[in-house]
């Protein structure tokens, strides 16, 4: 069984996806920019902001969820610019205990509104 995990307190979904979707014990979190939910606006700026923005998307949609950052297992980080690499994996390491979760990191040409990183993840919902 599929059940959609929603929230106001991350931005609304831009396509005809979900923010989240709960499959068993499996939570698998949509690709989250640095949109500020209150405006829609995506934050300009530095990668540093534009990826403290995309983790506390990440993170409000994990909270609807019930779950928390130590509960992902896995992400996917695109970034517009490897150059970017060393500047958004400080900022993306402070979120995660220890062990942090696997995770893959793609460049790409193009992010949706013009983002410069986005990020995904799968879960593990502990109390299914």
């Amino acid at each position: 069984m599929r059940t959609a995990i929603t929230t106001d307190t991350a931005p609304k979904v831009i396509g005809p996806y979900s923010q989240a979707i709960r499959a068993g014990q499996f939570l698998f979190v949509s690709g989250q920019v640095a949109i500020e939910p209150a405006t829609g606006n995506l934050l300009t700026g530095s990668i540093e902001n534009q990826t403290h923005q995309t983790m506390c998307n990440l993170g409000e949609i994990l909270k609807a969820a019930g779950v928390t950052y130590n509960s992902v297992l896995r992400t996917t980080v695109f970034l517009v610019d490897m150059n970017d690499f060393s500047a958004m994996n400080t900022v993306y390491a402070t979120y995660f205990g220890s062990p942090p979760p696997a995770r893959t990191t793609i460049q790409v040409a193009k992010l949706p509104k013009d983002a410069r990183v986005e990020i995904d993840a799968i879960a593990l919902l502990e109390n299914s």
